[in-house]
């Protein structure tokens, strides 16, 4: 049975920028309040951290600056997913180093490819890096769904901990489930989806609500395996609101826009993703309002 990285809330988290730069300072500010909230592990230069927009040596430096901010307490997990397969062997090999626990990687994007493809792509990566293999499969923005059959042929490595699993059809998870047999750990990649993958046998979460709300999110995983059910399910409820205003538009922007109200950090975004519309802004007031975090 494999030993899950973290069990919890873990936080894909944003890359701040003021006036066109990373803001180290900000990025520090997060992560401090990430681990009061409780969150279990961070995810850096995920997608939620806009790396498609960032330099190879930004990319680094957000890396290297979020794991000496947090300084040993929690994992942190360096996203190094690409399209192209030599690219991730390239990312694992610049951030190797850095002290992160694990590497996060997406299934192929816009080229996409088959099966066959995705199986060959993922195997080439396990057997040219070193950081232990977290899988991201999120049809939603990929338009390509890793399957039952090659997650159990992928499974027969040690070099895959976990699947960040980021789809709604619940059957099929039930088969991917089965299919990785306890080789590895599955994580909810779906803010909306926690509670019932957690019923399902996830461990936890990796999640952009955490972002602005960290203490909600670890407290409704924290009560699943606690045994106050009822609760879990309740926050869960509770957090539709803002899951819906924070996936209004493409994420991050809606993030940005509420950590910004919030007073955590600019709202600023990289192009070519622009600020929040009028009605994002006006579902995120209510939501926010509502959980009374501003």
């Amino acid at each position: 049975m494999n030993q899950p990285l973290f069990r919890g809330s873990a936080t894909a988290l944003v890359t701040p920028f003021e006036n066109g730069r990373v803001d180290y300072a900000a990025l520090r500010r997060l992560v401090e309040m990430q681990l009061e909230g409780g969150t279990a592990a961070i995810v850096s230069c995920g997608t939620t951290g806009e790396p498609s927009t960032l330099t190879a040596e930004e990319r680094e430096n957000v890396i290297r600056e979020t794991v000496k901010a947090v300084d040993g307490r929690i994992p942190v997990i360096c996203g190094t997913g690409s399209n192209n397969t030599l690219a991730v062997v390239e990312n694992e090999r610049r951030f190797r180093d850095l002290g992160c626990a694990a590497q996060l990687v997406v299934t192929p994007y816009y080229n996409k490819t088959t099966q066959e493809g995705m199986y060959a792509h993922f195997m080439y990566i396990a057997e040219h890096t070193e950081l232990p293999i977290i899988l991201y499969n999120v049809p939603g923005r990929t338009n390509l769904d890793l399957s039952a059959a090659t997650l159990k042929r992928l499974a027969a490595s040690d070099r895959f901990l976990a699947l960040k699993e980021s789809s709604y059809n619940v059957p099929a998870i039930l088969e991917k489930l089965c299919a990785i047999e306890g080789k590895m750990s599955l994580y909810s990649g779906n803010d909306d989806m926690v509670y019932p993958l957690l019923a399902l046998g996830a461990e936890g979460v990796i999640s952009v609500v955490s972002n602005v709300a960290p203490k909600l999110m670890h407290d409704m995983v924290d009560s699943y395996f606690t045994g106050d059910l009822q609760r879990s399910r309740t926050l869960q409820v509770q957090s539709l609101p803002l899951v819906r205003a924070l996936f209004n538009e493409v994420s991050p922007i809606p993030c940005k826009y509420a950590m910004e109200k919030m007073g955590l950090c600019k709202g600023d975004l990289r192009l070519p993703l622009i600020d929040a519309g009028e009605e994002t802004r006006r579902m995120m007031d209510e939501a926010l309002a509502g959980l009374q975090l501003v």
